[in-house]
């Protein structure tokens, strides 16, 4: 998919930018053109059709929309839609991402730009928003996501778009067009990485893009408002009963957990305040918790991995200068920062974006025939073995297994999102022994992770869903149905962890419990 993307040239953009506006033009590689259309100099204002990037700042997208909008001496409007039919829908993801509405909306408001929330009200309501407001449009600029339905909904756009549409990638530290390949491991993509990044870590989005340009002001047209009416501020502040009113699935239920950037920032303070100097060491363990937790903000776009480096670095007191000169593909040493750091950074950095690579270069991603050559041949040998328990997806989703350990995660799961990231590992690796086939494997821990996990529907979550069954993985010493894809046990597990309060929190008294 990249390959074609990168081949795509792009229109001359139009000349002598102001030096603000220049300053705010995305890096060459974190671009493309989607349609073939000119820029409009005589259009009434410039788009931004946020998609991924759910946020102000640090937003490549958005800095490339208001260059554009300066150089041109347009207003801009920002349109954050979210529409009501996408695949496993419901009152947890939809919440989450009003949460961010919510403050993208008093972000926006303070810095005089007219941004407009659309949420959807039933299936097909929302059909024509994006065209109508890009029928009298300098052109559009948009997010780049190479995951989930984004891709054929922005390609559908793009051919229906009157103006011209360019797509910006904020994803991560690395441009995805600067990975010629995906990766089979993420030591092979650590040394990519490593040679690579050092020439992108300079070319940082800017905290605040809006407050480098003077834009004129400008309104939501009318008749886009009265056809395609903004989200109520009830909806947008959680209102229960607001939010009963969609057509979505209420019985996956709000989590404690609020999205949005001021959310997002939060527990990122907390995570370098309180956690980091422990996470070396007890990452691992599950209860008190010392993993950042970033990952739902992260997915949604209510922060960008540019701010979380950023403020880790100062943290750190760290320049780009320090990285290591040579690459040699190890986790740690590279960066030059503290241990913690370093940890964190192989995790945020290098698994999340070696993810992202192989969900841009290959369409396959989340087909079983995607898994690596030795998963494939060992998982068809095995497949046969008798299981010592075999479970239907109903009774994974209401965690009635006979594993007290599984059991726990599943519950977590479904009351918080979330699963704590070793003990996701396990959950996945029973889901493999205990199914019928692979494949029946497979779309159980696709189906359970999509529908509840506020991080689901991630390239970096299905690194995870894959990884169970061998992606980014080697062979290990082979087992019954296993074969030589790695084993995980729950005896093993709790002898190396302590899990007692984790078990006490969700353990047979939690949520369903079996």
């Amino acid at each position: 998919m990249l390959a074609r993307r990168a081949s795509q040239r792009l229109h001359p953009v139009v000349p002598h930018m102001t030096s603000a506006a220049t300053a705010l033009e995305s890096p060459p590689l974190r671009l493309r053109a989607a349609n073939e259309r000119p820029w409009r100099s005589k259009g009434d204002h410039v788009l931004y059709w946020m998609s991924a990037a759910r946020r102000g700042g640090f937003n490549f997208a958005l800095q490339h929309a208001a260059a554009r909008a300066a150089q041109l001496g347009k207003p801009l409007i920002v349109l954050e839609a979210l529409r009501c039919d996408y695949r496993w829908a419901s009152a947890r993801l939809h919440r989450f991402v009003l949460d961010g509405m919510r403050d993208n909306a008093r972000w926006f408001a303070e810095r005089g730009v007219a941004y407009h929330a659309y949420v959807e009200p039933e299936v097909g309501a929302g059909k024509g928003l994006v065209r109508a407001l890009s029928e009298r449009a300098c052109g559009v600029v948009t997010d780049e996501f190479p995951c989930f339905f984004l891709p054929r909904m922005l390609a559908a756009a793009a051919a229906q778009c009157p103006a011209r549409l360019e797509v910006v990638d904020s994803n991560g530290l690395l441009p995805l067009q600067a990975a010629p390949n995906d990766f089979p491991t993420a030591y092979a993509f650590r040394r990519f990485l490593q040679k690579e990044l050092p020439a992108h870590l300079g070319a940082a989005p800017i905290a605040d893009a809006l407050a480098h340009v003077k834009l004129p002001g400008a309104s939501i047209p009318a008749a886009i408002a009265a056809r395609w009416p903004a989200a109520t501020d009830a909806l947008l502040a959680g209102d229960a009963r607001e939010l009963a009113r969609l057509p979505i699935d209420a019985s996956v239920a709000t989590t404690a957990l609020r999205g949005g950037a001021q959310a997002a920032r939060a527990a990122l303070k907390r995570f370098l305040d309180v956690k980091l100097v422990d996470y070396g060491e007890k990452r691992n363990q599950p209860e008190p918790e010392m993993t950042s937790r970033l990952s739902p903000y992260l997915h949604f776009g209510h922060v960008s991995v540019h701010e979380v480096l950023a403020e880790l670095a100062r943290r750190e007191q760290w320049t780009p200068a320090r990285v290591a000169s040579k690459a040699n593909g190890k986790r740690e040493g590279w960066w030059n920062m503290s241990q913690p750091a370093e940890g964190f950074l192989d995790e945020l950095v290098t698994w999340r974006e070696l993810g992202y690579v192989f969900c841009a270069r290959r369409a396959d991603y989340e087909r079983y025939e995607s898994l690596p050559a030795f998963a494939l041949a060992t998982l068809d040998k095995h497949a046969a073995d008798p299981r010592p328990h075999v479970y239907s997806l109903e009774q994974f989703e209401r965690a009635q297994t006979h594993d007290r350990v599984w059991n726990a995660a599943q519950r977590q799961l479904l009351r918080e999102g979330y699963i704590h990231n070793y003990l996701r590992m396990l959950w996945g690796k029973k889901i493999l022994e205990w199914s019928r086939t692979p494949r029946e494997a497979l779309a159980v821990l696709i189906e359970l992770n999509n529908r509840y996990a506020l991080d689901g529907r991630n390239p970096n979550s299905y690194s995870g869903i894959f990884w169970t069954l061998g992606r980014f993985d080697r062979p290990w010493p082979e087992r019954p149905i296993f074969g030589t894809v790695r084993c995980m046990t729950s005896d093993s597990t709790e002898r190396k962890l302590d899990l007692e309060p984790y078990l006490a929190k969700y353990g047979e008294a939690g949520l369903f419990a079996s």
